[in-house]
């Protein structure tokens, strides 16, 4: 038996082939997405956005690491004068 083996020449055109809408879509809204959305004042203000809840978000972890500091205090000093035998 003989194999066929079916090659294209060079030179043939290649068909292009209908585009599926739905992957269309896809493609065009995570285009969007990685350019992102907006003017360059939305882009600003986006921008100002995340760096106030980068500094928030540090405030509130020293407040609370603060605040832990004052609890842990406040038992050591109640431990301490329930054993002086107040």
């Amino acid at each position: 038996m003989r194999r066929c083996v079916s090659v294209r020449p060079s030179h043939a055109p290649v068909k292009a082939h209908a585009e599926n809408p739905k992957r269309a879509q896809r493609q065009a809204c995570g285009q969007i997405r990685r350019t992102g959305i907006g003017t360059k004042a939305q882009q600003a203000l986006k921008l100002q956005q995340e760096q106030l809840k980068t500094e928030r978000q540090t405030q509130l972890r020293q407040q609370r690491g603060q605040e832990k500091e004052n609890r842990f205090a406040l038992k050591q000093k109640q431990r301490k004068a329930k054993h002086r035998g107040k």
